[in-house]
């Protein structure tokens, strides 16, 4: 019993902690041997055509500031065209995009789903590389450039962009846990890009070579995830790029936030499905490892280690008390207290930020529990819903 809590707790704390130290270390090691990862220079005459894609459904409230933002990206104009598809749209968003001859929209009254629509815009895409972005984040002004310049490295098949959430000093649970949770996930997608290549990217913004993209199915949970790790197994490299990046408000509040985060968890329970060969470690070696130890764990058994752990603590504290238990199980005992006060001061609006980190780390816990159990079950759609956002 002993043995089996001490492995749960050494994988929970690997899979949140120790792997971005193990990382770091194996970064160092291989700077040491082979140097930095040279960035390439953002000549213009370099850069590959681009076609930025971005998919709008129903969006009217947004699209204008969106196009507005897109019409200010920093990038050569005779390289650079702009796609925004609009499918099964029933506000005014396709006759606002209409008003911008700069701008080519595709529209169909038929509503397929978002991954549909970005497989129909791909289609027309001539140019090297192909940017996503949504409709409701807004890019740097120089995102582009920095995107598209490391396509002169033949090797790299995608790069994907950093998401940042906004929030302010009154933000509650989703602003800032949220916004701390990808401070962290884009330290150590930084730490992975530079070891290898990053595990997957976000739709918020990501672009990929436009040969090696490969349409996945209507039923991808995650799609831009799956578009991105299927142009990895084919030997190529993921960068990630902090220097352009996507910012978005939060979730509106805690339930919306939840919402999104068991789509997805059951999206990374489908991928890793569908994905089941990436787990040869001795065929794909370092992707593998950085996908097993990035990915994997926290979407499949860490979450219940969590609970096993608490409950091993509690029978070896009853049995058998030893000081380093009562220890542990007196900090597991607080951090759970911590993630309920804050739970309770956030449903009265009484915001105390140190709290969000438990209350959140908990929430997306559950979320993979919650996301296991709907894809099992058959309950987890592939249409893309949108969690409502702070206005």
């Amino acid at each position: 019993m002993k043995i089996i809590f001490w492995l749960s707790i050494i994988i929970i704390v690997y899979t949140f902690i120790g792997y971005g130290f193990v990382l770091y270390l194996f970064m160092k090691i291989r700077q040491l041997f082979k140097g930095k990862r040279p960035v390439p220079h953002a000549d213009h005459n370099l850069l590959p055509g681009c076609t930025l894609v971005v998919a709008a459904y129903n969006e009217q409230d947004f699209i204008t500031e969106k196009i507005a933002n897109t019409l200010a990206l920093n990038y050569p104009k005779d390289k650079l065209q702009l796609l925004f598809i609009t499918d099964g749209s029933t506000d005014k968003t396709p006759e606002i995009i209409a008003q911008y001859p700069q701008i080519t929209l595709m529209h169909s009254p038929e509503r397929k789903g978002k991954i549909a629509a970005v497989h129909r815009a791909v289609e027309q895409v001539t140019t090297e590389v192909v940017v996503f972005t949504d409709a409701n984040t807004f890019l740097n002004t120089d995102a582009l450039i920095h995107i598209c310049r490391h396509y002169q490295d033949k090797q790299v098949g995608a790069v994907a962009g950093e998401k940042r959430i906004f929030s302010g000093e009154e933000a509650d649970a989703s602003s800032a846990g949220e916004g701390f949770y990808w401070k962290y996930e884009s330290k150590l997608k930084q730490w992975d890009s530079e070891l290898y290549s990053v595990v997957g990217a976000a739709g918020e913004l990501f672009s990929v070579r436009t040969e090696l993209y490969q349409p996945v199915s209507a039923a991808a949970i995650i799609d831009d995830f799956m578009i991105s790790m299927l142009i990895a197994q084919k030997g190529y490299r993921i960068v990630y790029e902090p220097d352009a990046y996507a910012i978005e408000t939060a979730s509106e509040n805690i339930p919306e936030e939840l919402k999104r985060k068991i789509r997805i968890a059951a999206g990374g329970m489908q991928s890793i499905i569908w994905l089941k060969s990436l787990l040869n470690i001795f065929k794909y070696g370092m992707l593998s490892f950085q996908y097993i130890s990035h990915r994997v764990l926290r979407w499949t058994i860490t979450p219940f280690l969590l609970i096993l752990a608490f409950l091993l603590n509690l029978f070896i504290v009853l049995s058998f008390p030893e000081p380093v238990y009562n220890i542990l199980f007196a900090g597991q005992v607080l951090f759970y207290l911590l993630a309920v006060l804050g739970y309770l001061l956030e449903s009265r609006h009484l915001r105390i930020k140190i709290l969000f980190i438990p209350y959140y780390f908990c929430m997306m816990n559950y979320a993979v529990l919650a996301g296991i159990f709907r894809y099992f079950n058959k309950q987890q759609s592939a249409a893309w819903e949108k969690s409502k956002r702070k206005m």
